[in-house]
């Protein structure tokens, strides 16, 4: 039997590497944002505690 036209891996192999650095792109910028979050919610729970102990 004849085989088929050989097959094009070299697209294949930099699809999957573009497509790669996009997940990773996209799971850094939501730990960052994530990060920012938490520091955010940090500094505004010390504030409101401050707030608290300055009216007691």
């Amino acid at each position: 039997m004849a085989k088929g036209p050989e097959k094009n891996t070299k697209n294949k192999a930099l699809h999957t590497k573009l497509l790669n650095r996009k997940k990773a792109k996209l799971q850094a910028e939501k730990k960052a944002q994530a990060l920012r979050l938490k520091a955010l919610v940090t500094k505004m729970n010390e504030k409101k505690k401050n707030d608290e102990s300055d009216t007691i």
